[in-house]
């Protein structure tokens, strides 16, 4: 098979990432035995995609407030390259984001990246829909962070049953959600979301919950729709890979998921 496409992965400007990784970190131990795989910096992930047959990497940016877009824009010119397609992020209370979402466009960035809880936002927020309605516009890709986050108390920021109400205001929005529909909130995924037009990639997800449920999970969706994503640093990718190898899909569903599936969608825009 060619090269696998993760469509899930963060990374810092090098004078940055160890302070952020050691912060990220300290957050996610005080309830989880979190671990960072690499040292957050481009050149290391790139050194990870070639020891596990990784051609591409989607490298997504949070902007925890509004004053990040410019930076974020900046370092994500100066990253880009075939191997390496950055998702630039732009912040809920921005008072510019639909021209910011025209500016991701315009400057040929595939998509962005949300995170309501490093955000503080509800997805299903009415305050959010002109910047989703441009997105749509625009055909962007959204990658959400949803369900539950290991470094913060538990609240219905990004459940399924909002993920359903901003797919049924936005049907052609290109909406990608993370570990696997909605973390450790797999029962209401299976619920809500399972066989409907959206995305759902597996990164921290498969090592959360029985087999069987993965299993479940990606069998009863489209199976155009399920994506590879490992959430590097913070998940090895060559681990990764071989949990999905181990649900034994089939050789035809692990190349959807691996790489054919992310092909078209990022091809799409």
């Amino acid at each position: 098979m060619k090269g696998i496409i993760d469509f899930h992965t963060h990374a810092f400007p090098d004078a940055l990432a160890e302070r952020a990784v050691g912060m990220l970190l300290e957050e996610g131990r005080r309830k989880y035995d979190v671990n960072a795989y690499l040292d957050g910096k481009v050149s290391s992930l790139l050194a990870s995609m070639d020891m596990n047959n990784i051609e591409k990497s989607v490298i997504c940016s949070i902007a925890t407030k509004p004053s990040q877009f410019d930076p974020i824009m900046k370092w994500s010119r100066e990253i880009l390259s075939d191997r390496i397609i950055p998702f630039p992020s732009l912040h809920p209370e921005s008072p510019d984001g639909v021209a910011q979402v025209k500016q991701i466009k315009a400057e040929g960035f595939k998509g962005v990246k949300f995170h309501p809880y490093y955000q503080d936002f509800e997805i299903d927020e009415k305050r959010l829909f002109p910047v989703y309605e441009e997105l749509q516009k625009q055909g962007l890709i959204v990658v959400m962070h949803t369900g539950f986050d290991l470094a913060f108390e538990r609240s219905r920021k990004c459940d399924p049953e909002k993920i359903l109400r901003v797919l049924d205001a936005f049907p052609n929005l290109k909406l990608v959600t993370t570990h696997l529909g909605a973390w450790e909130d797999w029962d209401e995924v299976e619920k809500h979301l399972s066989g409907r037009n959206i995305y759902m990639e597996i990164s921290f997800s498969l090592d959360c919950m029985p087999k069987e449920t993965a299993r479940r999970i990606i069998l009863n969706h489209p199976k155009d729709h399920i994506l590879f994503g490992t959430d590097s640093p913070w998940a090895d990718q060559g681990h990764a890979v071989s949990l999905l190898k181990d649900l034994e899909l089939g050789q035809e569903m692990e190349n959807l998921i691996l790489r054919e599936n992310a092909l078209k969608l990022l091809n799409s825009c």
